[in-house]
């Protein structure tokens, strides 16, 4: 079956009863329906959040065939639970551009998925939409502010850095002018969209304690310079109780559940090859608050969403993980090994080998933080009994142990032996995380540092203009901002066709964006996009619904 039809098989547990299982009260929810709430931020006790026991899960460099990062979170939870240990995982709101572009959906598969999968999916309870609204309507603001003869901040037109967004992928509007039409159109510039994940505003929400904070991080938000090179702020534009009024349930985090009707808390959703790709500070204090353990997860490989879960979000909010999950699959590794995508399913000892070499850097990479860590085998029916020994061999001998998880196909039951070895990293109580690099070093260090110890690469290369925003973040007063690198998930290097484990190559940073409300800025490497493009094939194509509105097409 697919996980769509999987997924209608099950009874759903109406929400309350969800949220009795954390300890939440019927009236302290906020009903969406019967299977869908919004949580209050009263829910968060600092005290539970630090003696709580949070393990994150992330992967190796992600490839065409997949790995099922978010598959194994929400199995884990669900193996957690089974073996006694109270447990919420928590994850990130699904965009509307992969959904429609590649991945047809985006929580989890077979018998290790969220429900309502398709209210998930689509729309959710509206937050991405809040985030694109508050957004767009500092864009409207902008603009409007540079015709007004009585209220101009003398914005120049020619700098300003505040893009619009849209939660779709649509190349087309990379770059457009705006402002046509005379004096009723407004004045005419340069602009253009990014994708909603991918906004301050996003990374603002995901980086928020509470409303307060959320409103005082917008204001924060760098516009641009005056026609005297002075800078403007939204708080100038007196857009920041506008834009927090937009985001007043936005804020709050989703309780849904598991297939096995296990509790899960989704909230935020950025993308971590443009964005920090993590869920919320809130949403994974709730957690901690109501649960013994949490399991979340941070997009793509150890390079990326969990580099900026740990030095970004961590840091940020004062979290402390107690353990990793590194996801590999043969079918993967095969592919780093150098097999041809159309041949993954068929057994390959000597290409799982050769790809062992990524693996092998993304378990360095956790040793980095002083996180004891797992390698999750995620298993398909094509993996040989011979090529799985040959990747426990290798975590055994690198001090990791590796355990096969059957998530898809059994879900928590698959998950068990893999829940065991997590608990018992996390109860030995080894874990001693030490961020990358200290917020207070210089921004060239700070970006050496990550691309050197966490991609391996031999140093850091700026164009002339990503030369001229590092003056600029200097003169802002932002060297001591965190750093959130814009980077393919398709290699450890800037460059995607490096598979494996690149060696002798240098990261070049063509342009930086500055995010002062988030407190990071975004060194923009490679070829990567702020927004994405469609494949040839859109998913969209495939999905439909009918007359009884019944959904088809998401996988």
């Amino acid at each position: 079956m697919t996980d769509l039809q999987i997924a209608r098989t099950i009874e759903l547990k109406h929400i309350n009863d969800i949220a009795s299982q954390l300890g939440v009260s019927a009236d302290q929810l906020e009903h969406y329906g019967k299977y869908k709430a919004k949580l209050p931020l009263t829910l968060i006790d600092d005290s539970k959040v630090a003696n709580s026991n949070l393990v994150l899960v992330t992967a190796i460099s992600p490839t065409p065939a997949g790995e099922g990062k978010t598959t194994v979170s929400i199995g884990l939870s669900q193996g957690l639970n089974r073996i006694g240990k109270k447990t919420c995982v928590v994850l990130r709101e699904p965009s509307l551009g992969p959904v429609f572009g590649i991945k047809g959906g985006a929580t989890g598969g077979g018998y290790s998925q969220v429900l309502p999968m398709e209210d998930i999916n689509l729309h959710f309870t509206g937050d991405i939409s809040a985030v694109e609204k508050a957004h767009n309507l500092l864009s409207a603001l902008i603009d409007n502010n540079l015709q007004s003869r009585k209220r101009s901040v003398g914005l120049d037109p020619r700098n300003i850095f505040w893009k619009r967004v849209l939660d779709m992928n649509d190349r087309a509007l990379r770059k457009i002018v705006v402002g046509l039409g005379g004096a009723g159109g407004g004045i005419p510039r340069e602009s253009g969209f990014d994708i909603a994940v991918a906004s301050e505003v996003m990374a603002i929400l995901c980086l928020s304690n509470d409303l307060e904070d959320l409103k005082r991080r917008l204001g924060n938000i760098f516009i641009g310079f005056t026609t005297d090179w002075k800078p403007v702020f939204a708080r100038d534009l007196n857009a920041q109780g506008a834009m927090a009024a937009l985001l007043k349930d936005a804020i709050k985090p989703n309780l849904v559940q598991t297939l096995e009707g296990y509790p899960a808390i989704i909230h935020g959703g950025p993308f971590a090859n443009i964005a920090q790709g993590t869920n919320t500070v809130i949403a994974t204090k709730t957690g901690l608050s109501l649960a013994d353990y949490v399991v979340t997860e941070a997009g793509f490989g150890s390079d990326l969403g969990a580099e900026k879960f740990l030095d970004i979000k961590c840091q940020s909010a004062g979290l402390k993980p107690k353990a990793m999950v590194i996801v590999a699959t043969i079918r993967a590794l095969k592919y780093h090994g150098g097999a041809d995508l159309k041949s993954l399913t068929t057994p390959n000892p000597e290409a799982v080998s050769k790809g062992l070499c990524n693996l092998e850097k993304h378990l360095e990479n956790s040793r980095n933080y002083g996180i004891p860590a797992v390698v999750a085998i995620n298993k398909f029916t094509s993996d040989t009994d011979e090529e799985i020994a040959i990747v426990k061999k290798k975590a055994e001998d690198m001090g990791f142990k590796a355990v096969v998880a059957d998530v898809w196909g059994k879900g928590g039951a698959g998950a068990e032996d893999l829940a065991q070895a997590v608990a018992e990293e996390v109860e030995c109580g080894k874990a001693n995380f030490t961020p990358l690099y200290d917020w207070s070093s210089s921004m060239e260090e700070k970006i050496n540092t990550i691309a050197t110890k966490i991609y391996g690469a031999d140093g850091v290369d700026y164009t002339p203009e990503a030369r001229k925003h590092l003056r600029r973040i200097s003169k802002l007063g932002l060297d001591g901002a965190a750093v959130c690198i814009a980077k393919t998930q398709k290699s450890l290097s800037d460059n995607p066709a490096l598979i494996g484990r690149p060696t002798g190559f240098r990261i070049k940073v063509r342009e930086i964006e500055i995010a002062a409300g988030a407190n990071f800025i975004v060194p923009i490497t490679g070829d990567i996009m702020r927004m994405p493009g469609l494949p040839d094939t859109p998913a969209a194509e495939a999905i439909d619904i009918d007359a009884e509105g019944n959904i088809t097409g998401l996988f």
